[in-house]
């Protein structure tokens, strides 16, 4: 058996389905193999660009829970999926990469397309791999899964050079039931018994609590866990961005997202709170705000994976290492004893605040308002329904304003804020959850970035919504311009093209223009309902900020409220 059939072979016993790339010439032995190779057992998604193929398998993974699979040619190849890696890594997406590289003996020649890629990519992935052994491919296979899956989440990099995938194994295959990492240990905690104790002993105690739910709870699929504890506290729950969908957003104690773009109810309850309870979260800038003044009067118990985030950011009063979904059960076993508790003054004013300060989507005129977009999307959004997002206005009006039931149904780049990844994503998305509908809400300035992959989705049957609010600027950078530079628009106009319908039409796909508020819901239905990849352009204010909005460095509980 060569290397080449081996790997094919390996990804198929972790359990790989689907795997999306572009080859080339140091990675055709790989496309050879795969030849002979049914879709039904594995199906290869040919993508148009190397980074594409990487954030689709961010979609991918973050859409199913399982590890996301791209596949890319050396040298630019490799290098072209170098951003959807480190946007992996900043949300902790498990994601394998896998690279052709030159010949062994060419390596560090600057042989034709040639890079270093394990350099390159060692400071955005947990653990990289470069093969120059053809009877080592089953084992680093199976430990690049199991590093990428295990722990706090992430993506690894397998680096095959061309004449490994030639030679032949000098055994028979066989794809190892374990392997063992030296210093590294899979197995995690549900915390240390003390800290969940002091834990437990400050939420029951508290006055005014405040669960913050990020990213980790969903990576744990500890959401069912998160919704008992909250219900039995009677607990207000704010999210975060990449922890938004953890928690049901039309239950009675969801606050919403927090941070620089959040709710302000969010805000204001975390910083009036006694008792903030973090979990699975970085406390990020645009989360915290000033960390000086961030949740200043409150007793902090910080819950992470990662060791390594407690006390990175904020001060911590008590420090929980393990993982989300442990933790949380840990918790309500300590507390289940305890009588719930009944609506008090903080339950009420929760409850002024969420009325007071609810998003306004009520807008009719005749000029879009991206709020009334919101609103019509909220109303056709069920439990088969996933979102992504693109990057910038677009992306917060949707944090913001879409109520998300269901974990793993929001989907968007956090930590790195990647623009054009959500349209991937979404191809990701819909491969992972085909019995979905896949709506990706995006801009003409995000789309523009990967929009070539609409030929994906017609060649490869892919039927998926594109939601353009589309305003011909860079919409969040213009709105710094209008909130801090003096509405001084340096370059972040982008003119009157493309036509977005023709741009579909070019590619064979669906495409409407909407220009009336009217409009807006029934060319949604239109388009979900024709399973076919459809772009709707949407014609909104170009002038309107996603407001409230914390400044760089501000107060959470002092928002900017009017432009």
């Amino acid at each position: 058996m060569k290397g080449a059939e081996a790997l094919i072979k390996s990804l198929m016993k972790a359990g790989v389905k689907h795997m999306f790339g572009i080859l080339g010439g140091q990675i055709m032995e790989v496309y050879d193999v795969l030849y002979d190779v049914d879709k039904k057992d594995l199906r290869h998604i040919l993508m148009r660009h190397e980074q594409c193929a990487a954030h689709a398998a961010e979609g991918y993974a973050k859409a199913s829970g399982k590890t996301g699979v791209c596949i890319a040619t050396s040298g630019p190849g490799a290098t072209n999926l170098v951003t959807g890696i480190a946007d992996a890594h900043s949300d902790s997406t498990p994601m394998v990469a896998i690279t052709g590289q030159v010949p062994v003996h060419l390596i560090g020649n600057d042989a034709f397309q040639e890079a270093d890629i394990v350099g390159i990519t060692m400071p955005i992935t947990k653990h990289n791999f470069q093969i120059t052994d053809p009877d080592k491919i089953a084992s680093s296979v199976k430990a690049a899964f199991m590093i990428a899956e295990s722990r706090r989440q992430g993506p690894v990099l397998i680096d095959m050079p061309r004449d490994v995938q030639q030679k032949q194994l000098s055994g028979k295959f066989e794809y190892p039931k374990e392997v063992t990492i030296p210093g590294y240990k899979v197995a995690v905690s549900g915390g240390h018994p003390n800290q969940l104790k002091e834990a437990a002993k400050l939420l029951t105690g508290a006055q005014r609590p405040v669960i913050v739910a990020g990213g980790g709870v969903i990576s744990s699929n500890a959401s069912r866990e998160l919704v008992a504890l909250a219900e039995s506290l009677n607990i207000p729950v704010a999210t975060t961005l990449m922890g938004k969908s953890s928690f049901p957003e039309g239950h009675i104690l969801a606050l919403g997202m927090l941070g620089m773009h959040g709710r302000k109810a969010a805000n204001l309850m975390v910083s009036e709170s006694d008792v903030l309870f973090a979990l699975g979260c970085r406390f990020s800038d645009r989360i915290t705000g000033n960390a000086k003044h961030f949740a200043a009067e409150a007793k902090i118990i910080h819950a992470d994976i990662d060791s390594a985030e407690i006390g990175k950011n904020v001060r911590v009063d008590v420090p929980i290492v393990g993982d989300a979904k442990l933790i949380l059960q840990g918790l309500r076993q300590m507390v289940e004893k305890e009588k719930s508790r009944k609506d008090g003054p903080w339950q009420e004013k929760m409850r002024k605040y969420k009325k007071e300060y609810a998003p306004f989507y009520d807008y009719d005129d005749a000029l879009i308002k991206p709020q009334r977009v919101m609103k019509e999307l909220n109303s056709i959004l069920d439990e088969k329904t996933i979102i992504t997002t693109e990057v910038g206005q677009c992306q917060m009006w949707s944090a913001h304003m879409l109520n998300i039931q269901n974990p793993r149904h929001f989907i968007t780049s956090g930590g790195l804020g990647t623009m054009g990844a959500g349209f991937p994503m979404a191809i990701g998305a819909k491969i992972a959850r085909p019995e979905c509908s896949v709506i990706d809400v995006g801009s003409e300035g995000s789309f523009m970035m990967t929009g070539q992959d609409l030929a994906t989705c017609v060649v490869e049957d892919i039927p998926l919504t594109v939601l353009l609010l589309d305003n011909r600027y860079l919409g969040m950078v213009k709105q710094w311009q209008d909130l801090f530079y003096n509405k001084r628009y340096s370059h972040t106009y982008l003119g009157e093209v493309p036509d977005f319908v023709k741009y579909a039409d070019a590619f064979g796909a669906e495409g409407i223009l909407v220009e009336k508020p009217s409009e807006i819901k029934e060319a949604l239905k239109k388009a979900v309902k024709s399973n076919k990849p459809y772009i709707v352009d949407v014609k909104v204010d170009p002038h309107e900020c996603t407001l409230p909005m914390v400044p760089p460095a501000g107060r959470l509980d002092q928002m900017i409220e009017k432009k």
